[in-house]
């Protein structure tokens, strides 16, 4: 159950040694956009500090890297340094994956395949997203939306970002990997009401969790994103009254004034399942 990530600039320590104490599911150590080019190398050379340091706080460890000449040697570091995943980004289809896959096989030695969770940043990768979700390694997908309003010539407005965020959210669930995102840009984090709004949104659409920029909206994604205890008694109530029925031979049936069929059952054990695997990882 993944339900924030948080982005940290690679070459900022004085973020970097906090960041596994922000009650962030996910840690993201980024190498590419917040980090300058001449700091890069340096940035690189980090995670072997790093990404145990931060893991010591109970959290998972992504490493965004670059998509350049520098993506093989930032995706072995990161896999030498112990991190859990890869972020790719402008990922456009999936060759890139299939190479890195053989490549990193080589360096992992004893540890648990590192995963990928690739970005779709531009329309390529976008009309390809279909492919990329079913690619190695995948356990996610998101969208990087100031990029994919870039690719189009928009602006990062909710009504342009929500079909392209819709689009590789469905390719996710076709491919039974996690969803990471809202339906608007995620740069703006000063105004918490419209990103709780926005959080419950991608929620309600079946998004798994969501990145930010701020461990001031981390708490926000936590609970948005988690189920709360009134749809989890309510979750509960469902299966018991589906098991009482079931032994009835109905099939459906009406409960606090409200229909139940398999649908609504099938949703009610899919939350109790993420709510258990929540708690498992406390």
């Amino acid at each position: 159950m993944i339900s924030s990530l948080l982005y940290v600039p690679g070459n900022a320590p004085r973020f970097l040694e906090k960041a596994g104490q922000r009650g962030a599911d996910v840690v993201i150590v980024d190498l590419e956009d917040a980090v300058p080019e001449a700091a890069k190398t340096e940035a690189r050379d980090g995670l072997e500090k790093w990404v145990p340091e931060i893991k010591r706080g109970g959290c998972q460890v992504f490493v965004r890297v670059n998509q350049s000449d520098r993506l093989v040697e930032d995706a072995i570091a990161a896999t030498l340094a112990g991190a859990d995943a890869l972020y790719i980004p402008k990922v456009e289809g999936p060759d890139i994956l299939a190479g890195l896959d053989k490549t990193l096989t080589a360096h992992e030695g004893n540890r648990a395949p590192i995963s990928f969770v690739p970005l779709i940043e531009d329309m390529k990768g976008l009309f390809e997203v279909r492919a990329i979700a079913q690619g190695p390694r995948v356990i996610a997908l998101t969208a990087g939306g100031e990029d994919l309003a870039t690719a189009m010539g928009a602006r990062p407005t909710p009504e342009v970002l929500r079909y392209p965020k819709l689009m590789i959210h469905y390719a996710a669930k076709e491919a039974g990997v996690l969803s990471f995102g809202m339906l608007r840009t995620t740069v703006d984090f000063a105004d918490k009401d419209a990103l709780r709004a926005a959080a419950m949104e991608a929620r309600d659409f079946g998004f798994d969790g969501a990145s930010c920029i701020h461990p001031s909206v981390v708490p926000i994604l936590n609970e948005c994103f988690a189920p709360s205890p009134e749809e989890v008694e309510w979750a509960r109530k469902v299966l018991a009254a589906n098991d009482e029925n079931a032994a009835a031979g109905r099939g459906a049936f009406m409960l606090e004034g409200k229909f139940i069929d398999a649908p609504i059952v099938t949703r009610a054990r899919n939350l109790l399942a993420r709510f258990e695997k929540g708690r498992a990882t406390l």
